[in-house]
């Protein structure tokens, strides 16, 4: 075979392979996320203030936060959330779930010591899963729109980053008039959030990205569908812990 031939042959193999690849991409490419390229881009950018600034301060509460308060803080926040809660599911017409979280909310925010301890769950009334905007908007119809990682808040949908301004209006933080306590309940909340979930990354396996959003993606189908579907991820944890 002369030199020129195997040149050819070589190239021929070289874009065999190149499309097999291309194909192969392809073939792995997620349909509900159309704007990969720029939702990794902010991902690693996520990542690299997760990995540089929050996540050691998170280590670092978990460290020197006994578990006993760690408990207490993530009760009261939960609480907290049971606001949204009532007011989703009265607007998904989920009339029994409203009143067993509105029974949370004002047992818990009395004899729970402002939510500090889980009264309610002692009595009967179990925390559900979480009602956002995004699962009414769901509920009325609206269908999820594509995947996108948005920077410092990380991923979500088009449906359900439409919904977080009235997700934030229904948090009781919003609302502090005192800026400096508002920005400190905040930061509290963030770095709760957090530390519970250091104990998950051990499941990330393969690529970050792709394992990160499957999870996301699988995760809000289940809480829409009000656990009607196979959910292998996450049904320990909370919503808003993604």
């Amino acid at each position: 075979m002369t030199i020129r031939k195997m040149a050819v042959a070589a190239l021929l193999s070289m874009g065999l392979a190149a499309g097999a690849l291309a194909e192969e991409a392809k073939q792995k490419e997620n349909p509900a996320d159309p704007w990969e390229g720029f939702n990794r881009g902010v991902f690693a950018f996520n990542d690299t203030i997760d990995g540089a600034v929050v996540k050691p301060l998170a280590k670092g509460y978990k460290a020197v936060t006994p578990d006993v308060v760690e408990t207490g803080v993530s009760n009261v926040f939960s609480n907290l959330g049971e606001v949204g809660n009532i007011v989703n599911g009265l607007l998904q017409f989920k009339i029994g779930q409203a009143s067993n979280d509105t029974g949370r909310l004002l047992i818990n925010s009395t004899f729970g010591l402002a939510g500090l301890f889980d009264v309610a769950k002692h009595m009967g009334l179990e925390k559900g899963t979480g009602e956002d905007f995004g699962q009414t908007l769901a509920a009325w119809g609206v269908d999820s729109g594509p995947y996108i990682v948005l920077p410092f808040l990380g991923p979500t949908t088009l449906r359900d980053g439409v919904g977080l301004p009235a997700d934030s209006y229904l948090n009781p933080v919003t609302h502090i008039d005192h800026v400096p306590t508002r920005n400190t309940t905040f930061a509290t909340e963030l770095l709760d959030t957090r530390a519970s979930l250091l104990g998950a990354e051990g499941a990330i396996s393969g690529d970050k990205y792709s394992f990160i959003r499957d999870a996301y993606l699988q995760r809000r189908e289940y809480l829409i569908n009000d656990g009607q579907v196979e959910d292998d991820f996450g049904a320990d944890l909370d919503d808003e812990d993604f």
